[in-house]
């Protein structure tokens, strides 16, 4: 199968390039030529910025069709318009990565389906809904058949561990040191991370699937953990002591540090748990990366390149667990004594 990753260089494109060589696939990528690339020996290379339209479609419309091709950085809908445009009758199956960022939150049950109605929290969830809304109409007018892919949390070698302030190595030190970190909330809403070898697996198994055209597919990891217990995974990988959390209300971390919250606010802080039943019938996905041994892997490659960074260079979450125990050391002095 000729296949076409459009981006090519991500986590996620990584794992799925790996794995269609491995299978004997002819695989070409599709990017700047700008980012770090990992990809093993075997695949092509075509340079361009997808986001020059014209030139971009020009140059698919120049080339051989592909069986398959892969969008794994549409962000907008100008993306996907021009997607359209340049594939149109000329590929056999096109996949396109969104998100689970599309369902927002909370959900009306749980876990979520491919059928919960689409309630995006953010500019990222709302922009992709409007990539898949496009792409989805293009399947049904006869354009080339379309699925879409769901991930959620999707992490491993070449990237990090996220957490309530985002994704900056700060955390894994400060883990390290015995250094107090944030929670959002009380820790106790549930959230499931997911390996980039077996999310690459589900792109791998809908290539060409019949059974993936017009559909989503949610592709999320299946150990659903509190906040805690995923703070206390990550401290167990890294051997380290027990984590020092801190919780503090997500209201209070959005009206302090918007911008380093902002995945808390608009996603962290719902119960993020996923159906993977039509993806494990249709792709073959399995869920075989644990959470702790996922995690040892991602930071053995971030310490083998000296990624993780000196949280002594960065005090912002030392401020504000100062000002939260402030506050909280005052509202008890205040009500002190009242038998309430």
């Amino acid at each position: 199968m000729k296949v076409l990753i459009i981006g090519g260089t991500g986590l996620i494109s990584t794992a799925i390039t790996k794995q269609l060589l491995e299978r004997g696939d002819e695989v070409t990528l599709f990017n700047r030529g700008k980012s770090e690339v990992r990809i093993p020996d075997g695949a092509k290379f075509l340079h361009g910025d997808r986001k020059e339209y014209a030139t971009f479609e020009r140059t698919m419309q120049e080339t051989e069709p592909f069986d398959c091709v892969m969008d794994m950085v549409g962000f907008v809908p100008e993306d996907a318009e021009s997607v359209v445009r340049a594939f149109k009758g000329r590929v056999g199956h096109f996949i396109f990565c969104s998100t689970v960022c599309v369902y927002g939150g909370p959900a009306q049950s749980y876990p979520i389906k491919e059928d919960e109605p689409r309630r995006p929290t953010g500019s990222y969830g709302e922009n992709k809904v409007k990539c898949e809304d496009i792409l989805l109409a293009a399947h049904a007018r006869g354009d080339f058949p379309v699925t879409i892919m769901r991930p959620s949390q999707t992490y491993g070698e070449g990237g990090n561990i996220v957490h309530s302030l985002g994704g900056n190595t700060t955390y894994l030190d400060r883990i390290r040191r015995g250094k107090p970190i944030i929670v959002h909330g009380d820790g106790s809403c549930l959230w499931a991370a997911c390996h980039i070898d077996d999310v690459g697996r589900g792109f791998v198994g809908a290539a060409g699937n019949p059974k993936a055209f017009g559909k989503s597919y949610n592709l999320t990891g299946e150990e659903w953990m509190t906040w805690n217990r995923y703070h206390e995974g990550v401290a167990k990988a890294l051997n380290a002591p027990a984590p020092n959390i801190v919780h503090i209300p997500t209201d209070f971390l959005a009206k302090t540090i918007r911008k380093r919250a902002g995945i808390s606010v608009d996603i962290f802080q719902y119960p993020s748990i996923f159906d993977n039943s039509a993806a494990i019938a249709d792709l073959g996905f399995r869920y075989e990366v644990l959470w702790i041994e996922g995690v040892r892997r991602t930071v053995a490659w971030l310490d083998a390149n000296n990624k993780v960074e000196n949280s002594d260079t960065d005090t912002v979450e030392d401020e504000v667990i100062a000002a939260w125990n402030k506050l909280t050391e005052e509202a008890a002095a205040q009500f002190a004594g009242r038998n309430l």
